[in-house]
């Protein structure tokens, strides 16, 4: 069974068409990554897979069951900006509270809750920071935090918004090899990402979207610039090319 199943999808956000007949699957052991130009709907395909905007038509499957909001069996790593880094709450606090679809609002955690929040700041090597407050840790410390605080869920599908941007080569080495590692255990990885170089050499697929899914396959497969240039909006002599050609 697919960990995720896109069907037919129609988005509109404020009256403008953002989505558009989008139909994509990602299954066990897959790192997906989504590429496209600003503007192109990739986080809006990220939010409509949590349920959190409702689509004008189609749907969306998560483990064959129709999406919802909280679903326990999503990872979301948001991007960094879009949480409060000021608030008062410790690693380990902050990493447990990805526990609370399974824990519920009024309920105390357990013994296996705070067991998964210590592995999954394991993962990310973070133990010796787990009592530091979140606000005083540095941009990749943070986001290394986010990805945590998504694994602590144990989720059989794990969705990424950009999660490399702004972060140094040795954080981003370290996490590319904790989603490749996640992938080969089984779970299901769709990200968002800039990164083309990295996307490339990591992924085991590439879906190319700008509204609609513009093309998709291995990367090795995708070396057609057409395909490219109708995502991006580029022309033939952009560097873009030179980047997917040569990688």
């Amino acid at each position: 069974m697919n960990a995720l199943e896109v069907e037919d999808l129609d988005v509109d956000l404020g009256g403008r068409p953002v989505l558009r007949g989008v139909r994509l699957q990602v299954g066990p052991g897959e790192l997906v990554g989504l590429i496209g130009p600003n503007g192109a709907g990739k986080t809006t395909l990220l939010r409509s897979v949590l349920a959190l905007i409702r689509p004008r038509s189609g749907r969306v499957l998560v483990a064959g069951v129709p999406s919802r909001p909280g679903r326990t069996a999503v990872g979301y790593v948001p991007q960094r900006h879009e949480f409060a880094w000021d608030f008062p709450i410790s690693v380990e606090q902050t990493v447990l509270t990805g526990r609370t679809g399974r824990i519920g609002l009024l309920r105390r955690p357990g013994v296996a809750d705070w067991r998964a929040a210590a592995d999954a700041i394991e993962r990310v090597r973070l133990g010796d920071l787990r009592r530091r407050p979140v606000g005083e840790l540095s941009g990749g410390q943070r986001q290394r935090v986010l990805v945590a605080r998504a694994l602590a869920l144990e989720p059989e599908l794990l969705l990424l918004d950009e999660p490399f941007t702004g972060l140094d080569l040795p954080t981003q080495e370290l996490l590319g090899d904790l989603f490749t590692g996640l992938a080969a255990e089984g779970r299901a990885l769709l990200m968002t990402t800039h990164d083309l170089v990295g996307a490339i050499s990591s992924c085991t697929r590439l879906v190319l979207l700008n509204q609609r899914i513009i093309a998709e396959g291995a990367p090795a497969d995708l070396r057609d610039p057409q395909v490219w240039m109708r995502t991006f909006g580029v022309s033939d002599r952009s560097p873009l090319l030179r980047i997917v050609q040569a990688s």
